[in-house]
This record gives C-alpha cells, sequence and structure tokens, in this order.
C-alpha cells in the first residue's frame, strides 16, 4: 500500500498551499485518512482527520485555518492551509488506518504511511 504526498513548499507568512496525498487501495473509502506533521527537533503531531463517516478533527492549533478534505473517487485526501504562519514549518505526513475515536490523534493509531513534505512558511 503506497500513500504519495505531495504540493509541499515555501510560502511566505499568511500565504496557502493545498497538499494532496494519493493512495494506490481499494479499502480507501472505508479507512479514516490524516495529516501529521513533525518540526525539527519535535514530536510528531496530529493535525487533521478524516473519518470514511464524514467526521473530521483537527488539532486546536489548525482549526480554523486548516481543512481536511477526501475524493474517494480519487483515492485522494487534500489538506488546504491557509493563514499559514512560521510555526506550521514542519514535513507534513499523511496516515491512513482505522483508529478509535479516541486514538484519531494518536499516530499509533495509523499502519500506513506516506513519505512527506516538506512546508516552510518564511518571509
Amino acid at each position: 500500500v503506497q500513500l504519495q504526498a505531495s504540493g509541499g513548499g515555501l510560502v511566505q507568512p499568511g500565504g496557502s498551499l493545498k497538499l494532496s496525498c494519493a493512495a494506490s487501495t481499494r479499502t480507501f473509502s472505508r479507512n479514516t485518512m490524516a495529516w501529521f506533521r513533525q518540526a525539527p527537533g519535535k514530536e510528531r503531531e496530529f493535525v487533521a482527520a478524516h473519518r470514511s463517516t464524514g467526521n473530521i478533527y483537527y488539532a486546536d492549533s489548525v482549526k480554523g485555518r486548516f481543512t481536511i478534505s477526501r475524493d474517494n473517487a480519487k483515492n485522494t485526501v487534500y489538506l488546504q492551509m491557509n493563514s499559514l504562519k512560521p510555526e506550521d514549518t514542519a514535513v507534513y505526513y499523511c496516515a491512513r488506518g482505522d483508529p478509535i475515536t479516541s486514538s484519531i490523534r494518536n499516530s499509533n493509531g495509523y499502519h500506513y504511511w506516506g513519505q512527506g513534505t516538506q512546508v516552510t512558511v518564511s518571509s
């Protein structure tokens, strides 16, 4: 199973980026898709998750600025990032799994990971 993330880059504070993650699996529509990020010297942290039921979860730090969405016909999950801040700088990873609700923000709940895409927010 492969997850291919793309869309990262360098953007100025206040700018926007849209990340994409394409999955090569037949069970995409039944899985929870999520984004995590890891900044240099820091632990990997939860960003957003989108359940197959349509339930969506966000980290408090990105709520109101980031939007996760999915297109099951294309086996792709997206992360629209607006009003970017320097502290959003990190490698962003997409993940696929079936975590229980209490573990949806825990990376251990996801079995498959993409290779990561770098997002740098700097003037």
